[in-house]
């Protein structure tokens, strides 16, 4: 009964699993190249640090290194924004239903925060400000942001008469983590920086009328 049908269903198998290794091996080497990338950064500052030395440390070519990323910058764009976007999105989702979206949003930035390495955040971010060219790409990305957490809760709350408050709450939550992480790193990194993101959304909840927590 089966013939053809199940035959090309075993070949699609078959060859669906070369297919998710290779995806995986990319994606490790991905990740393998941004992160020695990120510690040559920090260690010996953005300009000291040449392609060639990020491939000789990631173990790979420097041909190979442009199968990834077009340049080192990219690098660093990589680490703020598709690392990042794609984390907060899944901790948004991740939230119980009951909480209105900035208690959402909140939660879920301090969910992410558990995970920051203060010196690597501090030692990044002091690159990202080294140069004019690096400040404009980093500024540029935060509208990225928010377009990004837009969509994460218009798909968690699916109602266009929503839309208008909800990049509201996009523009203004990200404008606090913002504020929140510069007087984080201000403070040198010595206090947890959940507790600079409860002040920053106290502060916004505050303005708006209705306590945070």
């Amino acid at each position: 009964m089966c013939g053809i049908a199940c035959q090309n269903a075993g070949m699609d198998i078959v060859s669906s699993k070369p297919s998710g290794l290779r995806a995986r091996k990319r994606q490790e080497t991905l990740e393998r190249i941004a992160e020695t990338g990120l510690r040559l950064f920090s260690r010996n500052g953005y300009e000291a640090t040449t392609l060639d030395a990020i491939a000789e440390g990631a173990g790979i070519s420097r041909r190979t290194f442009f199968h990834y990323f077009k340049s080192k910058e990219e690098i660093l764009l990589d680490w703020q924004l598709r690392g990042f976007s794609a984390s907060l999105r899944k901790a948004v989702l991740a939230q119980p239903a009951g909480k209105v979206p900035v208690e959402v949003v909140r939660d879920a930035m301090l969910m992410l925060s558990v995970g920051f390495r203060t010196q690597e955040f501090i030692s990044i971010d002091r690159v990202l400000r080294s140069s004019e060219t690096l400040k404009a790409r980093k500024q540029a990305t935060y509208g990225l942001h928010e377009q990004a957490l837009y969509a994460t809760l218009m798909e968690r709350w699916p109602d266009p008469d929503r839309g208008a408050t909800l990049r509201l709450v996009a523009m203004a939550s990200l404008g606090a983590m913002r504020l929140a992480i510069e007087a984080w790193i201000q403070a040198g990194g010595d206090r947890p920086v959940d507790s600079f993101l409860h002040a920053a959304f106290d502060g916004l909840a505050s303005e708006f009328g209705k306590p945070s927590r």
